[in-house]
């Protein structure tokens, strides 16, 4: 498996990543367990976690993603292994993480870092996200800036400062920024340059067929800025495997757990998976692969980040990443997507 560099960092990533959400609440220990060992003799050596998973988040399973990855991480080689995980922010209601304190200040951060460490049973995190901006933004399915929703927020500075900490302590190597807008990328850049500090190195944002709003804007502050982008849900929480257009009901994360995925339940999404499951079935892949080997192949992504909830899913979705997409392919997809633009953003 190919490997690339992380934004301006050193740190080779594997082109594929594996998301373990799942891990602790759909998946047991033995079966997360199972989905690494299989990554890893696939040439996968990126991990991506978070403290709030698995999810939906809740009290009593929270940070069991982590603790399941360190005790898988404690009897492997730590340098073979390029660990990232993820701080809770402010104003979700995520009151049983850290006591509520969940400001990107030192004291927050530090706390973060501490117990994912903790958990993960290592002494040191490659890569340190924010979850989602501190500040008032839409996100996960929302799609409206609203400037009367604001609330104060740890000053991106003082966020900046408490990371070089991390970085200084050898706790954290580097940094990354999720669920982030432009202006909000551009800021840690910006301050990070004007003050001598660590600028990040990569952006996990959602991107798949149905949401490509990372190329309007973030594209761009990518390439010249250097800093990776991580795509999440490239299947649109399996959306674009093509289930829900046979069966609405069918087994996922969208019909098991209520009110979860707001992303993927407005009116356009369904035609455009149909007409880009028409596209897969023309061409003799299946809906996954063609999802899969789309977000694959733009030239903006480092590594994509894919989960599963079996073996067999697994296999499907890293075989996916042996595909390369046909020019024809291609034009026929940005075809559904000039039509139906971003139902999922």
């Amino acid at each position: 498996m190919h490997r690339k560099l992380l934004g301006n960092s050193e740190l080779q990533v594997s082109e594929v990543c594996l998301g373990t959400m799942t891990f602790g609440q759909q998946n047991s220990e033995a079966e997360a367990h199972a989905q690494l060992d299989r990554a890893f003799a696939a040439g996968v050596n990126f991990i991506d976690t978070a403290e709030m998973y698995p999810v939906p988040p809740r009290a009593a399973t929270c940070g069991e993603s982590e603790r399941i990855v360190g005790r898988w991480l404690s009897a492997q080689r730590r340098g073979d292994v390029i660990l990232a995980t993820k701080a809770a922010g402010p104003s979700r209601g995520l009151s049983w993480i850290r006591g509520g304190e969940l400001n990107y200040d030192l004291a927050g951060l530090r706390a973060g870092v501490d117990g994912s460490l903790q958990r993960l049973r290592t002494d040191y995190i490659d890569l340190y996200q924010l979850h989602w901006p501190a500040r008032n933004q839409p996100m996960f399915g929302q799609w409206q800036y609203d400037p009367e929703r604001e609330f104060p927020s740890t000053p991106i500075l003082e966020t900046l400062h408490a990371l070089a900490e991390l970085i200084r302590g050898g706790k954290i190597r580097h940094y990354g920024l999720s669920n982030e807008h432009p202006w909000g990328v551009m800021e840690f850049v910006r301050l990070a340059r004007e003050n001598g500090l660590p600028p990040p190195v990569s952006l996990q944002n959602a991107y798949s067929l149905v949401n490509r709003v990372y190329e309007n804007g973030l594209a761009e502050i990518g390439q010249r800025e250097k800093i990776s982008l991580l795509p999440y849900s490239p299947l649109a929480f399996g959306t674009l495997s093509g289930k829900y257009v046979a069966d609405s009901k069918a087994r996922g994360r969208i019909t098991e757990f209520a009110g979860f995925g707001q992303r993927y339940t407005k009116s356009n999404l369904r035609p455009a998976v149909a007409a880009y499951c028409e596209i897969a079935r023309r061409h003799g892949l299946t809906p996954s692969e063609l999802a899969l080997a789309f977000v694959h192949g733009r030239w903006f992504v480092a590594s994509t980040i894919i989960g599963a909830t079996d073996l067999v899913q697994l296999a499907e979705d890293l075989g996916a990443f042996q595909i390369q997409l046909t020019p024809q392919i291609l034009a026929e997809i940005d075809a559904v997507h000039l039509r139906y633009t971003n139902p999922a953003p």
